[in-house]
């Protein structure tokens, strides 16, 4: 059966129930952002030590971390949502006009899914538009205990990347850090990660779908394992997908997302 017409018949299948999409660095690759552990010449862990996003590296080495990020923050910046988004928020519309339940479980700090209309949107790992103050209880005078990055004047640190041009807390003068997930740190750790409600989507999703994901962080195991264990349908879209134990159960479509996605809505939109 086509990819598309195969993942669009499990979609209506799901009926009013959740429909989960979990989003990696695959899907923003059309956009011009390089993955993580992709295949592709610019995959970020190619080129850099994983080390620099820690906590401890950014305790040991500020002015290296914010340099490492800006750069990274420049490249995402200028990006521009791919086809792939947008036939999310398509099919998010589509559910919702069937009073059905969706969500988007982003490990993406980039701002695509935002930006092209996602709007039941979870961003575990952090985002990259936002900074919080590296004092543990602080939450910067934010309801969300971050700060947008817009609001923060980082022209000092970019003309002398120095400890005194470090960006700033504006309520304790603590220095600010990305809002990111680092990897010595734990989902639990921010508010704004809503873990909670990871958890409780991932025990209730009729049907997962993944997107350019490498199933190498924990919430896609904790993902996989529950739609797995309640016997619910799962897909993963990604030309370059891993191989993957039987027990998990994926079905793979090993296209781009891009192409994908579009003809699958554009297939439910034909029901």
């Amino acid at each position: 059966m086509d990819a598309a017409r195969q993942l669009a018949e499990a979609i209506r299948e799901a009926g009013t129930r959740l429909v989960l999409v979990v989003t990696g660095a695959g899907i923003s690759t059309a956009s011009g952002i390089p993955t993580f552990r992709g295949s592709d010449p610019g995959a970020i862990w190619k080129d850099s030590d994983v080390s620099m996003a820690t906590f401890e590296y950014f305790q040991r080495d500020p002015v290296g971390q914010w340099r490492w990020y800006l750069s990274r923050f420049r490249t995402v910046d200028g990006a521009q949502p791919n086809p792939a988004h947008a036939a999310l928020v398509d099919l998010e519309r589509w559910q919702s006009d069937r009073r059905g339940a969706f969500r988007i479980i982003t490990q993406n700090i980039d701002t695509l899914h935002e930006r092209a209309g996602s709007r039941d949107l979870i961003k575990v790992h952090g985002t990259s538009d936002r900074l919080r103050c590296a004092r543990a209880g602080c939450d910067n005078g934010s309801p969300r205990g971050s700060i947008a990055r817009s609001e923060v004047d980082i022209s000092a640190f970019e003309a002398q990347p120095s400890l005194g041009t470090l960006p700033r807390c504006p309520l304790c003068q603590e220095i600010l850090r990305a809002h990111v997930l680092f990897f010595d740190e734990y989902y639990q750790d921010h508010s704004d990660y809503r873990f909670a409600d990871v958890q409780s989507s991932a025990a209730g999703a009729e049907l997962v779908i993944f997107v350019g994901t490498s199933f190498s962080v924990g919430v896609t195991d904790l993902v996989v394992q529950n739609a797995a264990n309640r016997a619910k349908p799962i897909f993963s879209i990604d030309p370059h997908a891993p191989a993957l134990p039987s027990w998990m159960s994926v079905i793979q479509l090993r296209e781009p997302a891009e192409e994908l996605l579009p003809r699958a809505v554009s297939t439910l939109g034909q029901s």
